[in-house]
């Protein structure tokens, strides 16, 4: 008798398991509400990873906008560098200050230093 009560048992407990998988009840009551705690640790560690991947999306932005705006600077320094050594040349300067009308003279005789013995 016992025998024959541990096999309906198995039947009931294997109906059961497929009605449940069915009707969706074993999804929501066995899984999810008897381990609620790992299913609270799975959700808040997808929504860590989540979060993680669009901060790094975001970073990755912000390294490539800022990698082309030093491209950028690069080459701005090395025009304004260029001109400034076309334009600093005393042949440029002379020129300059002739068209303006400043008045200046170009210095005929090199530069001498002047000792005071006291």
């Amino acid at each position: 008798m016992a025998m024959v009560e541990q096999k309906t048992k198995q039947k009931k407990g294997t109906g059961n398991l497929i009605k449940g998988l069915i009707s969706g009840t074993f999804i929501s009551e066995r899984l999810i509400l008897n381990n609620m705690r790992y299913v609270s640790l799975l959700f808040v560690i997808a929504l860590i990873f989540i979060t993680n991947r669009f901060q790094a999306e975001r970073v990755e932005r912000e390294i490539i906008k800022l990698e082309q705006e030093v491209r950028d600077m690069r080459a701005e320094s090395l025009s304004v560098s260029a001109e400034l050594g076309s334009v600093s040349r005393q042949s440029e300067v002379y020129d300059l200050v002739k068209e303006r009308g400043l008045g200046l003279e170009e210095l005929r005789t090199p530069p001498y230093r002047i000792v005071v013995n006291e």
